[in-house]
């Protein structure tokens, strides 16, 4: 019985799905205007973990993640989302190049940095300027029903017409975050401060917007209707037409529960007449040396930059692996080589299982099903991955046959998504940590001295703490 801790009820709760048998699933992905660091690919790997654990668990699952190309205003760094600089703009000015061109720069490398995070690729990846339509219909919508209003430079919606604006972040909008509703020159035709941009008029503080659309929408100051949606009204558009009116789960950053999934809700629910989402989830956020990672101190890792200093991608993977999405996890390099080291223990200990198999290396399909049953339990309690990784090396350890360990570990990994399988082919040589080789080095001289017992006090070590 799969429970999930659902962010609208505060609390875990049994998941039941819309249609039997089948989840729909949205993670808000990335805004393409630069490399994503290391705490948006702990998102990326939560989602996959997710989604994984659920095909795993027997469900059929559709999974979309979205692709942000404009709209997404710099303002959301202090909590007000119709002010700042689009940060599609910001990265066409800072490299010479059309908006269009950045993100498809920084789409083609978050897929090579997904892809070596053996991250799977969605069953639909949403870019949003392909729904431009989308947006535009349902802000019309809106309008006519009552719930947004026209003003010579936006399109807002009316918050004090939807009365339950509050119920997922518990926010009281009379103390709501400072700065909301003094951002932009078209905040003054707010009704209220805390009142949400749907469709930004080509006109004042946007009047030279570099990626605009017309739309059916009349405005005083700009012929057309020209302009481009806001950024809340992406996910609502791209989610009905590409999963439905109402999702099972929708997963995201902690950061956008009071903004941007909040107006999600408001919206959608606004528009479609019915329930948006079953089951929000929100991932805590990666910490760099127990602080906020930031570029400016230069603590803003990505993945490439991780690999010019030794690391393999997969063992950032491991890292994140290691706690739970609910979690702030805190990135250290000494935790990542520690990591690193316990990938390759795992990798020698699926090789030695094979070695201890017979020669034709026939594997048993036999999974044990006690360590299965517990590694399912892991995952139907909220989809605990640390507690599924720890029975992964309890398996290990274990006083099975060594091709039911192997079978079992190997089907584990559908979920870990370490690519154990690999050790099966042509193994490769292993970049054997300092303190292995030390090791390694010292049993040598023992044995050249004859010196039996530490030679094989080193030996028991060697395999105890890695698996050698």
């Amino acid at each position: 019985m799969l429970k999930i801790f659902n962010t609208l009820g505060r609390q875990q709760e049994v998941f039941t799905p819309i249609e039997d048998g089948k989840v729909k699933v949205y993670q808000c992905g990335p805004t393409v205007y630069s490399t994503q660091h290391i705490g948006n690919m702990r998102a990326a790997v939560e989602g996959d973990l997710i989604t994984r654990a659920l095909r795993y668990l027997g469900y059929d699952v559709k999974f979309v993640r979205n692709y942000t190309d404009f709209g997404h205003l710099t303002g959301d760094n202090i909590g007000d989302a119709d002010s700042g600089e689009d940060r599609m703009e910001k990265g066409a000015k800072r490299e010479g190049l059309t908006p269009d061109q950045v993100a498809d720069k920084y789409i083609k490398i978050f897929e090579s940095d997904v892809a070596e995070l053996n991250i799977q690729m969605p069953t639909k990846t949403a870019r949003a300027t392909d729904y431009i339509n989308a947006m535009v219909d349902m802000v019309k919508v809106l309008v006519d029903k009552g719930f947004a209003y026209v003003t010579p430079t936006a399109i807002f919606f009316e918050v004090d017409k939807f009365e339950k604006y509050t119920e997922l972040s518990g926010q009281k909008l009379d103390k709501n975050i400072s700065g909301e509703g003094h951002g932009t020159v078209s905040d003054s035709n707010k009704k209220k401060p805390y009142d949400f941009a749907l469709w930004f008029f080509r006109t004042g503080e946007h009047a030279n917007a570099l990626q605009y659309w017309p739309s059916p929408f009349e405005s005083s100051l700009v012929a057309n209707g020209i302009g481009f949606p806001g950024w809340h009204i992406e996910c609502s558009a791209m989610i009905k037409a590409t999963l439905g009116d109402t999702i099972d789960i929708h997963i995201g950053g902690v950061e956008h529960i009071p903004t941007h999934h909040t107006n999600e809700i408001a919206q959608s629910e606004s528009a479609n007449g019915v329930k948006y989402v079953n089951y929000w989830m929100h991932n805590e956020h990666l910490l760099v040396d127990n602080h906020k990672m930031a570029k400016s101190e230069g603590t803003a890792y990505n993945v490439q930059e991780l690999k010019s200093k030794g690391y393999e991608p997969l063992a950032l993977r491991y890292f994140f692996l290691q706690s739970h999405y609910r979690s702030k996890q805190n990135f250290t390099f000494e935790a990542l080589a520690a990591s690193q080291t316990a990938l390759n223990r795992l990798r020698l200990g699926i090789r030695n299982l094979l070695s201890e198999i017979k020669e034709s290396r026939s594997l048993s399909n036999n999974i044990d099903v006690s360590f299965k049953e517990t590694f399912t339990q892991a995952l139907e309690d909220d989809f605990n991955i640390p507690q599924a990784l720890a029975i992964t090396w309890d398996t290990l350890k274990s006083d099975l046959p060594s091709e039911i360990k192997l079978a079992t570990i190997l089907d584990f990994d559908r979920v870990l998504g370490l690519n154990l399988v690999d050790e099966l082919e042509q193994p490769r040589t292993l970049e054997v940590p300092t303190e292995v080789q030390i090791l390694l080095d010292e049993r040598q001289i023992a044995r050249i001295e004859k010196n039996w017992t530490k030679s094989d006090e080193l030996r028991d070590r060697l395999k105890s703490e890695f698996g050698i």
